[in-house]
């Protein structure tokens, strides 16, 4: 299916996938240890609750747990989809190119120093999802080339070698922390709260904003980075915002969430079945793709083995991996 990037199919396709998020995210607010009603939860987002219980449920609990899974969706989903388009590679992807594995490292290493260091625990995932993202790029490239597969390759060992250190490092923390930070690290969104959405919020919505600005490059870099160059892109721009503002997308994803697997490769994929690869309409559909998805991921992980709960990235793993699997398969044919 192709949807053709008019303003007005953007604007349409924007309402729509707005309007299935919201009510994706409504009826989350609904499910949980104590069922509420369409009716309550209406009722508290209006402000016009008398049920207490209920205000608390959704106010403190539900709701800032429904936000952060969205915005954490749609960071990792156009995180995803605009390195496939600068890699040229349908597997590229944060977490299989271990760019969330140095965000999460980054993050640990915070929690390990301690003190007033922790407070900077986003800008040290941004840094360790950047450094990682240059590595495996320059191991990628070849003869001025990118490689796929020596790309996929750098990415599989650059992760494992980060969840090494990363279980040395966890090796020198409290066994309190040793196992919130294990939970963690396998996705975990139950600690949202609304300052920490208040500041994650605009930096996510206005990182997907410049990035779409960048829709019609992303589109011309399919081709290639020489024929990008003789067709007036300036490459260099595009990678350097690209690589930024994925690594800073990454950052703070996995640091308010740790580190959730295949969603920037599964969401991408289903998007491109939907709509296309025109990053005009590809990328709004990312996002809110990667919104919804999430959404509904953790609304499972929190119910479907209640009253415990399973880790968010345990989920996203069950349904992204076989795409991953048919994706590599389909490469290497």
């Amino acid at each position: 299916m192709r949807v053709a990037a008019t303003r007005r199919n953007v604007l349409a396709l924007v309402v729509i996938l707005s309007a299935v998020c919201a009510l994706v995210g409504l009826a989350a607010l609904t499910i949980g240890g104590v069922h509420l009603t369409l009716g309550e939860v209406w009722a508290v987002l209006r402000g016009t609750s008398s049920n207490p219980e209920a205000t608390a449920i959704v106010s403190e609990i539900r709701w800032p747990r429904v936000a952060l899974a969205a915005l954490v969706g749609a960071s990792l989903a156009v995180a995803g989809t605009v390195l496939q388009a600068l890699l040229r590679n349908p597997l590229a992807d944060p977490y299989v190119l271990g760019v969330s594995s140095g965000a999460a490292l980054g993050d640990i290493l915070a929690l390990w120093v301690g003190g007033r260091v922790a407070a900077a625990a986003p800008g040290l995932a941004f840094a360790g999802a950047l450094l990682t993202t240059a590595w495996v790029y320059a191991l990628g490239r070849r003869g001025g080339r990118l490689k796929s597969f020596t790309l996929l390759l750098a990415g599989v060992v650059t992760a494992s070698f980060l969840s090494a250190i990363i279980l040395f490092v966890l090796t020198l923390l409290s066994a309190r922390d040793v196992r919130g930070a294990a939970f963690w690290l396998m996705g975990d969104l139950s600690a949202a709260t609304g300052v920490e959405l208040r500041l994650l919020a605009p930096a996510v919505i206005a990182s997907i904003a410049v990035l779409y600005w960048f829709s019609k490059d992303l589109n011309v870099m399919l081709l290639g980075e020489d024929e990008a160059a003789h067709l007036g892109v300036n490459v260099a721009r595009v990678e350097t915002v690209v690589f930024l503002l994925s690594s800073l997308l990454t950052g703070l994803a996995v640091s308010a969430s740790g580190a959730i697997g295949y969603l920037g490769l599964l969401v991408p994929h289903l998007g491109r079945m939907l709509v296309g690869s025109d990053h005009r309409t590809l990328l709004p559909t990312a996002a809110l793709g990667g919104a919804i998805v999430l959404v509904l991921s953790d609304t499972l992980a929190r119910t479907v083995v209640a009253p415990s709960e399973l880790p968010v990235g345990a989920v996203t793993a069950v349904a992204g991996a076989p795409v991953f699997i048919y994706l590599l398969r389909r490469t290497a044919g």
